[in-house]
């Protein structure tokens, strides 16, 4: 299920055995916190934190063998494990068992940040409940920051709440903050609107690097030198700046390059049809002899600087000159 389901879900059933897998980090922290106030009476008897690295061997063994452990004044004990990768040998020599048939008073939850090569695929061991904690999508986490703010006793406008996120770079734990600190300087029955979001939400560097690089192909030169200078002023590196060029105009370069619907080509590429789309419609200005040019141009200023060749200032003075003024 997805993290949005989980809290609903815990409310009719409190299943045996989770798995709380994704980058997400403040999902993953939410199903602890969610699972402990829901089950856990004296935390300090029946709320257990295990380091999945320590769990190798013999270990199991005593490990499978303290889950059934009976809980002491509570109706259920929670067995957290963290960053838990058994190999398939491991889960049939030492966890299959308790897997199929797990403890009825003890909730065992899994926290796994990712997947690991070696690692068996816990998703689909028998009895585990998998609650998903990828980053979820713009309109996903619009709804939840709506949600969020008519807790805290907030209202949102649609736009704002859509930007809000995009500052924050879809960073639930920083949305989180930044909700908490607009209750506070709204109150109660306040409004979240665009100008609000623009006055109190600073944006995070990746949004400010997106701005920087739609810029760019824009060509309008006050508002990059107005980013590029901001970021500067902050500490981020010129280095950091042409990379980020150069990895832009090497996406444009691609989407002119490849053939097919923006879903196939976004799919080869790694990124959202939404964000082809639009990388087409840019390239599509330019022209695409004029993106292959400017891709190749920033490339090999990109590698001169990494060479020693060029500065890391005199390169992305070069790129700009070649962007803007060529």
């Amino acid at each position: 299920m997805k993290f949005i389901d989980f809290s609903k879900s815990i409310k009719e059933e409190i299943f045996p055995i989770y798995l709380a897998e994704g980058a997400e980090a403040y999902f993953r922290d939410r199903v602890v916190e969610l699972l402990r106030e829901k089950c856990v009476q004296q935390p300090m008897l029946n709320d257990v934190r295990v380091e999945g690295e320590t769990l190798k061997g013999e270990r199991l063994v005593s490990f499978c063998d303290e889950l059934s452990v009976l809980p002491f004044l509570s109706e259920k004990r929670l067995v957290r494990v963290y960053e838990f990768y058994p190999t398939e040998k491991e889960y049939e020599t030492y966890l299959k068992k308790y897997f199929e048939s797990p403890c009825p008073s003890t909730v065992l939850l899994i926290v796994n940040s990712g997947k690991k090569a070696n690692a068996c695929d816990l998703r689909k061991k028998r009895g585990v409940t998998l609650v998903d904690c990828a980053k979820e999508s713009e309109d996903v986490l619009s709804r939840w920051v709506i949600g969020t703010a008519r807790r805290a006793g907030l209202s949102a406008d649609t736009d704002a709440v859509q930007t809000m996120v995009r500052y924050c770079n879809y960073d639930t734990a920083r949305m989180k903050t930044e909700l908490e600190k607009l209750a506070l300087l709204l109150g109660e029955g306040g409004r979240i609107t665009r100008a609000v979001v623009d006055e109190y939400i600073n944006k995070d560097v990746d949004y400010k690097i997106y701005e920087l690089t739609q810029a760019a192909s824009r060509k309008s030169f006050s508002v990059f030198s107005s980013i590029l200078t901001d970021l500067l002023q902050k500490g981020y590196d010129e280095h950091a700046v042409l990379a980020s060029l150069t990895s832009h105009y090497r996406t444009l370069y691609d989407v002119t390059a490849a053939v097919g619907s923006d879903a196939t080509v976004a799919q080869a590429l790694g990124i959202k049809p939404y964000a082809v789309q639009k990388n087409r419609e840019i390239a599509s200005r330019l022209g695409k002899e004029r993106v292959a040019e400017y891709y190749l141009a920033l490339y090999q200023l990109s590698c001169g600087a990494k060479s020693g060749l060029y500065t890391k200032e005199g390169a992305l003075t070069s790129a700009i000159a070649k962007i803007f003024f060529s």
